[in-house]
């Protein structure tokens, strides 16, 4: 872990995590997603001459699920088409072989309940994106992104009237890799034109938020704050918002942020307070 004590911080640049910290949840909104999302599926599965139910739908995306943690654990990530294969596999059993033309409608398919329940825009986003334009800093996202991917996230922040802010967004379905990795961070810093010293991650897991940027060269403001998450999705240990929030082997003593704040409200003054002491 780089050591920034001692060293003159003028933050040039904040990168941002996305889900908790700048996209918020109303409790139950992935249950409502994932009813959608399996009947959806369920029924243009059966349109190719697939028969199989919803439950056979659910299973098939709790087993893609499975796969995919098994690659995030090492910190990678694939691109978003490649998990709908996976999750065809797992759907058809070999009964029928996926044809190229309905990997889009596949994918249309897990994609578009995010648009019909969608999650809502922090409160103090908007403030907080505002102040950095003005101050000059560069504005980022990081994110890794699950099964839903970067493209579908961009452009829901651009209908959300955000996507202006950002001079990038790295997403790790498209890049290849995921926090915490040191390299998801080193590369947004190249693309900022930043030094990793100059720069502040904000994020609400200790994991892949604080310990991950810290790792990197990065300050790290923790987002500790419980508004805005799916507490619904919290309780089940099998959901993806429970699973990422695991430290696995990670001692919570080596997770320290160099600020923790409930909200983005105390963002200024916390950015303020960083310059001011070192």
């Amino acid at each position: 872990m780089v050591d920034l004590n001692r060293q003159k911080l003028e933050v040039k640049a904040v990168t941002f995590d996305l889900w908790e910290t700048l996209l918020f949840e109303e409790d139950g909104s992935d249950l409502e997603r994932r009813a959608i999302r399996c009947n959806r599926l369920t029924q243009l599965l059966n349109r190719f001459g697939l028969a199989v139910s919803v439950e056979e739908v659910e299973a098939a995306l709790k087993e893609t699920v499975s796969a995919m943690m098994k690659i995030w654990d090492k910190n990678r990530d694939v691109p978003h088409l490649d998990v709908i294969r996976i999750f065809f596999k797992y759907a058809s059993r070999g009964r029928l072989s996926l044809k190229s033309e309905w990997l889009n409608e596949l994918s249309k398919a897990y994609v578009s309940p995010l648009f019909e329940v969608p999650p809502y825009l922090n409160p103090d986003a908007d403030e907080v994106l505002e102040w950095l334009m003005k101050e000059k800093k560069q504005a980022g996202i990081i994110c890794n992104t699950g099964m839903t991917p970067g493209a579908e996230l961009r452009r829901f922040l651009s209908q959300a009237g955000v996507a202006k802010y950002f001079r990038v967004m790295v997403f790790s379905n498209e890049v290849g890799v995921r926090k915490p990795d040191r390299r998801i961070f080193s590369l947004t810093a190249r693309a900022l034109n930043a030094k990793r010293r100059e720069i502040v991650h904000v994020g609400d897991n200790l994991k892949t938020d604080v310990w991950g940027a810290k790792s990197a060269g990065f300050w790290a403001v923790h987002l500790s704050g419980t508004e805005g998450r799916d507490k619904i999705a919290e309780s089940d240990p099998e959901s993806l918002v429970s699973l990422s929030r695991n430290l696995g082997s990670l001692p919570i003593e080596q997770v320290q942020p160099d600020k923790t704040i409930p909200s983005l409200s105390m963002f200024k003054q916390t950015i303020e307070e960083l310059e001011a002491s070192v």
